[in-house]
């Protein structure tokens, strides 16, 4: 049976969904966006401050799953802007230093304007 993960230390689904679900032993992460937790709102108007936020949102959920960056295997990056690639990257493989799988797409647009969301699947 999945298991339904929750934690304060992410920011809360802003639809009818969890911040993820662990099933068989792997997580599967909801995207994450760039809001800040505490006050709920996006703080962060570059690709810079955006990307670690969603860094620290995905750390909280995969914390609360049990796992972790290392335990990676497969993420899923959305960008408002593909010339934001770079700078994107740059902040991302601070993180996933363990090189998951990975796709990385341009969309026409994301949740509340920002300009960055990543999901993950993971191992626990």
């Amino acid at each position: 049976m999945a298991e339904k993960i929750y934690t304060k230390n992410a920011p809360d689904a802003i639809g009818p969904y969890s911040q993820a679900v662990v099933c068989n032993g792997m997580v599967f992460t909801s995207g994450q966006i760039a809001i800040n937790p505490a006050t709920g709102n996006v703080e962060a108007d570059n690709i810079e401050g955006q990307t670690e936020q969603v860094m620290k949102n995905l750390g909280a959920v995969l914390e609360a799953a049990g796992s972790s960056y290392d335990k990676a295997v497969k993420t899923v990056c959305f960008l408002a802007e593909m010339s934001d690639f770079g700078k994107f990257n740059e902040i991302y493989g601070k993180y996933f230093t363990s090189k998951p799988a990975r796709s990385c797409v341009a969309v026409k647009e994301l949740p509340k304007g920002v300009l960055v969301e990543v999901e993950v699947i993971a191992e626990v």
